[in-house]
């Protein structure tokens, strides 16, 4: 018989809905902390750090992720954070991550744009070349921020173009946060040639889906668990088959969700929608990819192969260069016949 902690733990994955600072170790987090003490409230103590990251609800979440974000002051931190996340990332056997990263929460404290990109671009070459794993970002929109924040978003988008860059996202709090006030930046990145995965139906209902849809022309949506409360929708997502990207811990630790066993992940399952299984802010959460997959599997009641074939969805569903998908896939494919 199959185990399958293990096998999840050797399966080749994809990781398309991660955050850049979001995945910082609590290690790497408490270093910065004690390197900036006195200008910032993040615990340099791990055990402080641990009580700092219990969530009370999804507006606090973004208070903390705000205050560990202002601890990334210089582009060596970005580098550093970078190639750390990858090396975690890594260990988990993800071959390929499109990473949510958000210049404007760095740029607008000082940092050059073009310094944050080539920390960012050093990372991503020294990640293929000494873990094997290509990476490729995500320039989203801190929503809270308004209109200056999609402005410099986008300006820092197209006048530096980093080589990883594939996609133009939207993140932070969906409440007070109306997504049709980006379309005009959507446009304009859509138009560059830049894919759009904005947040959308995490903590609003599928009217926010809708929008995202309608007004940001959406490829991919990050949560979408909302979904699941508007018939329409369903019948829309499961017939054009856009991509959600799902990350069940995250949805509990923010509150999103009540319990693990309210989650709306089978429903949307067996509603014919294209699920992805991510991991979000992973440290800040207490989960890894790794466990993401093994709380999907019990909430859907998954055998080896089944998984496999969440893992193959992720593929699918990413922006890598169809070469490389094929490579992803037949490694998939590989390996779960090598191992059930």
């Amino acid at each position: 018989m199959v185990n399958l902690d293990a096998f999840i733990s050797g399966l080749p994955k994809a990781e398309l809905h991660v955050h850049h600072v979001g995945s910082a170790s609590p290690q790497a987090v408490a270093e910065l902390a004690a390197r900036h003490a006195g200008s910032t409230t993040v615990p340099a103590d791990l055990d402080a750090l641990e009580k700092f990251f219990e969530f009370r609800d999804f507006a606090h979440f973004i208070e903390v992720y705000i205050a560990v974000a202002d601890l990334v002051r210089e582009p060596e931190d970005v580098r550093i954070l970078t190639f750390e996340v990858a090396r975690e990332l890594a260990r988990q056997q993800v071959r390929y991550v499109e990473l949510t990263a958000t210049p404007y929460s760095h740029t607008m404290r000082g940092m050059a744009p073009e310094a944050y990109c080539e920390a960012l671009e050093e990372a991503r070459n020294a990640a293929r070349r000494d873990l094997g794993i290509e990476m490729a970002w995500c320039f989203d929109i801190p929503g809270e921020l308004g209109i200056p924040a999609a402005e410099g978003t986008l300006e820092t988008a197209l006048d530096q173009r980093p080589d990883g860059l594939i996609a133009f996202g939207l993140g932070g709090p969906e409440i007070g946060v109306p997504r049709p006030q980006f379309k005009p930046y959507f446009d304009q990145a859509i138009a560059a040639g830049l894919h759009s995965m904005p947040h959308a139906g995490e903590t609003t209902g599928p009217e926010t889906i809708w929008d995202a849809i309608r007004q940001l022309g959406a490829e991919r949506i990050g949560h979408g668990t909302s979904a699941v409360q508007d018939p329409e929708l369903v019948k829309y997502l499961a017939e054009q088959q856009i991509p959600l990207e799902v990350c069940p811990t995250s949805n509990l630790r923010t509150r999103a969700v009540p319990s693990l066993a309210e989650h709306p992940l089978k429903a949307m399952v067996e509603a014919g929608l294209f699920v992805t299984i991510n991991s979000d802010d992973p440290p800040m959460f207490g989960t890894t990819l790794e466990n993401e997959y093994r709380v999907a599997a019990d909430l859907l009641d998954l055998d080896a192969l089944g998984v496999a074939e969440l893992a193959a969805a992720g593929v699918r569903a990413s922006f890598a260069p169809d070469a490389l998908k094929k490579q992803l896939l037949t490694e998939i494919e590989d390996y779960t016949a090598a191992n059930v």
